[in-house]
């Protein structure tokens, strides 16, 4: 947990403690990136001095200093930076604009420009062709403040760094403090030393996790034949709001043996029945399908990774779902692969930073497709307000009945345009008697510019297929009435560098 250095600041670090963090960085107002606005460089936080002090003292004093690596950040530049640092309260130490400095960074500020002139943070190959900077550089850097700490340490008589963590009585003060600079200010409170518990006042143990008998760990051994001989299964057990990023650690279980490539699709199938808590589906893997009957809370699917998330009421709910909350803010973030169907409404921020995934929805809160950089969004009901707000990537399409989309969403990176007619689609659903055929995955990753159609009414079906919408089924049922009244919400750039790509491919197979 990075918080950052002001008054109170020790007050939220205990509590962090208290919630099992195992880490927890004190980060100053100095320091900052180039791409950094000048006002949050000046004028972000307090000292890391101030900050770092308050949250050792309060964590001593309320004897969770041993649980947690306490580390402090923000300007740091010497070795004397980091033995004043440990006298405070901190056990590591975090360096970024100094060794920055020394791979050849010149401090120009024009990360956030793609022009920076030594190289370093800019993708334009002339630019980058002019960065010098080695490894070694940076490892040269860190030697010499090693070397500078061991210096420190053995003037003070001390032979590890450990043995002067919290001892801020051998800070120099009456120099500092006799400083015309200083006069009429107290710094007793940044030099005060608290009374040492029986408990170490540095780092010495490990957090105790409650997650020996959580979700995850039964669905785990249930999945054993599926981990270990790829054999499918199919799990079904009830689940309650303290189940919390239900998924992560049987992906993590799927990643560790067949990493990024997973499962067959739907080799695990697991039925859930209640209330998810947070995260449910985080960076569920390839090969794993969750099908929840019930809700969800906030920051379902984040960091999907190629796995299928169904959400969908009961069928004995008495509730309208496409006129009804299911899922809360948040939904997909930093989705990078899978499909995710939800039956119902979802808060905000939906598919924010979403960068692979597909996802259909029957509604969604403001700040809709929020940067968003690859994709599929398909929204069957209304949006709030700045919908594709920094949408740099990726499609979505959204159900305008009203027609007044457009006076909702952010125009600033994309533009608006009706789902063209297909007439070999059409071809295809007279072929199959009305339905194409909605079991296979849907591929996301295609030319996004052609084929509007098709996609459209593929994800559709598949969410009917799914979660047996009734939304979705109207809209199937009536399509020639439904389609035009889809937006497709394009962003710009995007357009035109897929346009560039297809180019330049037709020009190689030319040749």
């Amino acid at each position: 947990m990075k918080l950052v250095s002001e008054v109170g600041v020790g007050t939220v670090a205990a509590g962090v403690a208290k919630a099992r963090a195992d880490h927890i960085t004190i980060s100053g107002y100095d320091g900052g990136t180039g791409a950094s606005p000048l006002t949050s460089i000046k004028h972000a936080g307090s000292p890391w001095e101030m900050g770092l002090a308050e949250t050792h003292q309060t964590l001593v004093l309320n004897k969770l200093r041993s649980r947690v690596a306490l580390q402090v950040d923000g300007g740091l530049r010497t070795g004397r930076d980091v033995v004043i640092g440990a006298m405070l309260g901190a056990d590591e130490f975090g360096f970024a604009t100094a060794p920055l400095i020394a791979a050849g960074c010149v401090m120009m500020r024009k990360c956030h420009l793609n022009t920076c002139p030594t190289g370093v943070a800019t993708q334009d190959p002339v630019l980058r062709k002019r960065f010098k900077g080695q490894p070694e550089h940076v490892i040269n850097f860190f030697f010499n403040i090693a070397e500078e700490v061991r210096e420190l340490l053995a003037e003070l008589g001390f032979r590890k760094l450990d043995d002067i963590v919290g001892q801020s009585d051998l800070l120099e003060k009456e120099a500092m403090v006799a400083h015309w600079k200083a006069r009429g200010l107290d710094f007793s409170r940044v030099f005060y030393k608290p009374e040492a518990p029986r408990e170490a006042i540095y780092h010495t143990e490990l957090q105790k996790h409650p997650i020996d008998d959580i979700l995850d760990r039964r669905l785990i051994e249930q999945a054993k034949p599926a981990l270990e001989s790829k054999l499918p299964v199919t799990i079904e057990m009830p689940i309650r709001n303290v189940d919390r990023s239900t998924g992560a650690m049987l992906s993590g279980e799927v990643a560790k043996r067949y990493r990024h490539k997973g499962l067959k699709d739907g080799t695990i199938s697991v039925k859930l029945t209640g209330t998810a808590g947070q995260s449910f589906g985080a960076f569920l893997a390839r090969g794993v399908t969750f099908d929840l009957v019930g809700d969800g809370n906030d920051y379902v699917g984040k960091g999907l990774s190629g796995g299928r998330l169904i959400i969908r009421p009961a069928e004995d709910a008495r509730i309208v779902p496409e006129e009804s909350i299911i899922v809360g803010n948040t939904v997909l973030y930093g989705a990078t692969e899978g499909e995710c169907y939800i039956r119902g409404v979802a808060g905000e921020r939906f598919a924010v930073r979403n960068s692979g995934a597909a996802a259909v929805v029957e509604g969604v809160g403001d700040h809709g497709c929020e940067y968003m950089t690859g994709g599929v969004v398909v929204v069957l009901g209304k949006t709030g307000r700045n919908f594709a707000a920094g949408m740099s990537g990726g499609v979505a399409y959204v159900l305008d009945e009203e027609g007044d989309f457009a006076d909702r969403c952010n125009m600033a990176m994309v533009e608006l345009e009706p789902v063209p007619e297909e007439d070999e689609m059409l071809e295809r659903l007279h072929h199959h008697g009305g339905d194409i055929d909605h079991k296979g995955r849907v591929d996301v990753s295609g030319d996004m510019t052609s084929h509007d159609e098709e996609r459209l009414y593929q994800l559709i079906a598949n969410h009917l297929h799914y979660t047996g919408s009734a939304r979705a089924k109207a809209i199937l049922d009536n399509w020639a009435d439904y389609r035009p009244k889809f937006r497709k919400i394009m962003p710009v750039e995007y357009r035109r560098a897929l346009q560039e790509m297809e180019r330049l491919r037709m020009n190689v197979a030319a040749e």
